[in-house]
């Protein structure tokens, strides 16, 4: 499919399958790629489409470092329906996609029939000193990224919530390593400088999320340690959340263990389609 015009940027979207549409959103060391084990398997049965955010090859990377935030890549999922004329569907973001899934989800709630965030939540933290850590460590690596000219640092690739794909799947590991070094140095450094280090912790939407009446499906790793304990604070918060937690699975889920994870994926879609998925009421 040709790049597609979306606020102000050309985007490139893949489109795949006939059916109730869904839309993946990648992680920031992801592209639409990250979701091909998903789109294989959904496409039957589904509309697939998966798109690069602004930054990501061959998508626009605006030079422009203003032009990245968060409140435009959640304007950019909506944008994606609108060029292609699906007025609701099931979001399924990873990390970075599955906050703005979420983001979706609470600000146009109209354009979501379900949502699966899966490894959500990094950089969510309760203290001032923590949130300045993040902050700290996702600027330090973005100079890194523009001093070296690529976004395949080796501590990112092989950090402590990643390596699992490496043991598990050697190979898949190198396929995720050389389209991370495929990435633009720049787009990505300024999407860590704009997205991930502005964008306000999970923790302080509590009332919007608490408000969410979508379905939502909650994946986390339980090695992935920096999403584990936000994961657990959404599933008490948002009413109509159900929490998988992947045994010996760091923060590539989908990656990790994609038939697992399309079999839960599956699970959640037929009790939504059944309209099996209520909520509960939350305690005070």
């Amino acid at each position: 499919m040709p790049l597609l015009p979306v606020n102000g940027v050309r985007l490139h979207v893949e489109d795949k399958g006939k059916g109730e549409p869904i839309v993946f959103v990648h992680e920031f060391g992801g592209d639409w790629r990250s979701w091909r084990p998903q789109i294989r398997h959904f496409s039957r049965n589904h509309r697939c489409v998966a798109y690069n955010a602004r930054g990501y090859p061959p998508s626009e990377v605006p030079d422009d470092e203003g032009a990245y935030g968060q409140d435009k890549a959640t304007a950019d999922l909506a944008g994606v329906l609108d060029a292609l004329g699906i007025p609701k569907a099931v979001v399924v973001g990873c990390s970075m996609g599955a906050y703005t899934a979420l983001m979706l989800a609470v600000r146009r709630p109209e354009r979501v029939s379900a949502v699966v965030a899966a490894s959500g939540g990094s950089g969510a933290a309760t203290t001032q000193e923590q949130r300045e850590a993040f902050k700290q460590d996702s600027l330090a690596r973005a100079e890194r990224m523009l001093a070296a000219g690529t976004a395949n640092l080796p501590e990112f690739a092989a950090g402590p919530a990643r390596v699992q794909l490496k043991r598990k799947n050697p190979g898949g590991f190198a396929e995720f390593e050389k389209q991370l070094g495929q990435h633009s140095a720049k787009g990505s450094a300024y999407t860590l400088r704009r997205v991930q280090t502005l964008r306000a912790p999970l923790y302080d939407f509590k009332r919007e999320l608490g408000a969410l009446a979508a379905p939502v499906l909650l994946v986390v790793g339980d090695e992935d340690e920096a999403c584990l304990d936000v994961n657990v604070w959404l599933k008490r918060t948002i009413p109509a959340a159900g929490l998988s937690i992947l045994p010996r699975t760091g923060h590539l889920v989908n990656l990790e263990e994609p038939p697992v994870f399309n079999r839960i994926v599956d699970s959640f879609l037929a009790s939504v389609a059944r309209n099996d998925w209520p909520a509960r009421k939350l305690a005070a």
